[in-house]
């Protein structure tokens, strides 16, 4: 027995979905900071501040203090933009989920239940370019997960594409902390399409690579 069931979203749905979606990113904040202080560049600063402040200073405290210091202000900074970003989501599609999904034509979004609490959701939209649909917004709750549940909402949303008129194609973006989603995707038979560097300042600089996927419709 499953112990969940996927349905299509209902209004009484949206504090939950948001919910669910902004917690399972957030989780990504540490990994995040990991991934910034492995770049090359990131190393490098720190061990000329370090070694500057060792051979004027005489003294290990002052260095190891300085780089304590910049470590907590990166993560603190890292941290807040992250945040950023999931706010920026949420005030996107997910501020008026039944206006970008459900009413929208070739667009739907769905949720997981189980003990008549919403513990995942995903959606799909058209991607922008004429016979494409893009999945979004995939998310499960931590207690939730390793049960099927993120497989159960792919496949709702690929059959849900399946029966969509000149449909060719399902798109879906990743970005490299991704780790599960990425083997999600090509346990349902995405397969890697692109990969690319976010064309930003802070995405050359924190190396935040994305992958894009892709599921060819028969």
């Amino acid at each position: 027995m499953a112990g969940f069931r996927i349905r299509p979203y209902r209004d009484e749905d949206y504090e939950a979905a948001r919910e669910v979606f902004a917690t399972a990113m957030s989780e990504y904040a540490p990994a995040l900071c990991l991934h910034v202080l492995r770049q090359p560049w990131v190393l490098l600063v720190l061990g000329c501040v370090f070694c500057l402040l060792l051979a004027s200073a005489r003294s290990l405290l002052l260095p190891v203090l300085a780089l304590t210091l910049l470590l907590a202000l990166g993560r603190q900074a890292l941290g807040r933009a992250w945040r950023a970003y999931i706010e920026r989501c949420l005030a996107a599609d997910l501020s008026d989920i039944r206006g970008a999904y459900m009413d929208e034509p070739g667009a739907r979004f769905w949720v997981a239940e189980a003990d008549g609490r919403v513990v995942g959701t995903v959606g799909v939209r058209p991607a922008g370019e004429a016979g494409l649909l893009a999945l979004k917004r995939m998310a499960v709750r931590k207690d939730h997960r390793g049960r099927g549940v993120a497989t159960a909402l792919g496949r709702a949303a690929l059959g849900f594409a399946r029966q969509q008129r000149g449909c060719r194609a399902v798109v879906l973006n990743t970005i490299m902390l991704q780790h599960e989603a990425r083997a999600l995707c090509e346990r349902l038979g995405f397969r890697r399409q692109s990969r690319y560097v976010l064309p930003t300042a802070y995405g050359r600089l924190a190396n935040c690579t994305v992958t894009t996927y892709r599921y060819e419709l028969p």
